[in-house]
C-alpha cells in the first residue's frame, strides 16, 4: 500500500505542478491583454484541477490540517465537499468549453451563426454563474452526511477515505442524489457527445473543402482545427474516464460498499484528467510552446 500511495502523490505532484504552470501563463495572458474568450473558459478550468487534486482523497491536505490541528469532522467535511464540488465543475466547464468551440468554429450558413456572437458575448460570465452555483448547492448534501466520528457502527457507515465516513442517510434522500447527480453528468456528457460530433462533422467537411481549393498544409495551420482538435481529445478522453468512474461511485453508493482497492482505482482515475488537460494544452498552445521555445534559446 505504501507503494502505491507514493504513485498517488508522484501523480498528484505531476498534476499540481502542470496546472499551476498553466495558470501563471493564463495569468500572464489576462495582464498583457492578450487573451480571448476560451482562455477564460481554460483559466477556470485549470483553477478548479489544482483544487481538485489537493483535495482529492485527502492525499495533498493531510499534513497540512494536522498541523493546524484541524478536527477530522471539520476536515473531511471541508475536503470532500470541495473535492466533489470541482469534481461537478470539472465535467461543467469541460461541457462548456466544448460548446464554446462547436459555436466558434460553426459556418456563416448554419443556425449558431445568427447567435453566434451574443452566444460567445453573453455565454461565459452567465454559464461561469449557473455553474458555480448550481455545483455548490448540489453537493451541500456532504456536510450533513459526512464525518470523522466514531460514534457510528462500523455496519452502517461507509468509509471514503482513511480518516473520512460516509453516514447512513434514507432511502429515498439517497436515490433523489442519485438521480439528481445522475441527470446532471447523463446531460452534460450528452451536450459534450454532440457538440464533438459537431464538431467532427464541421472539420471533415472543412477538410474536404480545402482539399479542393487550398493546400493541405494550410488546413493543418489552422488555429481553430487545431483547438477544435485539443478539445475533442480531451472530451474523449474525459467522457471515457467520468463513466468508468461513475459507474464505480453509483455501484459503490447503491449498494453502501466501498473497499481499499475500489478507493485507489477512483483516486487514480480523479487525478488522471487533471493532469493530462494542462500537458495536453501545453503541447496544443502555440504561444506556450513559443514562450518555452524563447527561454530555452535565451538559456543557450
Amino acid at each position: 500500500m505504501f507503494s502505491i500511495e507514493n504513485v498517488l502523490y508522484f501523480q498528484a505532484g505531476i498534476g499540481v505542478l502542470a496546472n499551476m504552470f498553466l495558470l501563471v501563463f493564463y495569468i500572464f495572458i489576462f495582464l498583457g491583454n492578450r487573451s480571448k474568450l476560451i482562455d477564460l473558459i481554460s483559466f477556470q478550468l485549470t483553477f478548479v484541477h489544482i483544487i481538485m487534486i489537493l483535495t482529492g482523497g485527502n492525499i495533498m491536505l493531510t499534513d497540512v490540517f494536522e498541523s493546524l490541528n484541524v478536527e477530522d469532522d471539520i476536515k473531511c467535511k471541508a475536503t470532500l465537499y470541495t473535492n466533489r464540488v470541482m469534481r461537478g465543475l470539472s465535467i461543467s466547464i469541460t461541457c462548456l468549453l466544448s460548446v464554446f468551440q462547436a459555436v466558434t468554429i460553426s459556418p456563416s450558413t448554419s443556425l449558431l451563426a445568427k447567435f453566434k456572437h451574443k452566444l460567445r458575448k453573453h455565454m461565459i460570465n452567465a454559464s461561469f454563474l449557473y455553474i458555480w452555483s448550481f455545483n455548490l448547492s448540489l453537493s451541500s448534501n456532504l456536510i450533513f452526511y459526512v464525518g470523522g466520528f466514531t460514534n457510528v457502527s462500523q455496519t452502517k457507515k461507509m468509509k471514503v477515505t482513511k480518516s473520512c465516513s460516509l453516514f447512513p442517510m434514507n432511502y429515498i434522500i439517497r436515490g433523489l442524489i442519485v438521480t439528481v447527480t445522475t441527470s446532471r453528468d447523463v446531460f452534460l456528457v450528452g451536450v459534450m457527445l454532440i457538440t464533438s460530433a459537431y464538431m467532427v462533422i464541421i472539420l471533415f467537411r472543412h477538410q474536404r473543402q480545402c482539399k479542393h481549393l487550398h493546400s493541405i498544409s494550410h488546413l493543418s495551420a489552422s488555429p481553430e482545427k487545431k483547438a477544435t482538435q485539443t478539445i475533442l481529445l480531451l472530451v474523449v478522453f474525459f467522457v471515457l474516464l467520468y463513466l468508468v468512474d461513475f459507474i464505480i461511485s453509483s455501484i459503490s453508493i447503491l449498494l453502501w460498499i466501498y473497499n481499499p482497492v475500489i478507493l485507489t482505482v477512483q483516486k487514480f482515475l480523479m487525478n488522471a484528467y487533471p493532469i493530462i488537460t494542462p500537458l495536453v494544452q501545453i503541447i496544443s498552445d502555440k504561444r506556450i510552446i513559443n514562450v518555452l521555445t524563447n527561454m530555452q534559446s535565451k538559456c543557450h
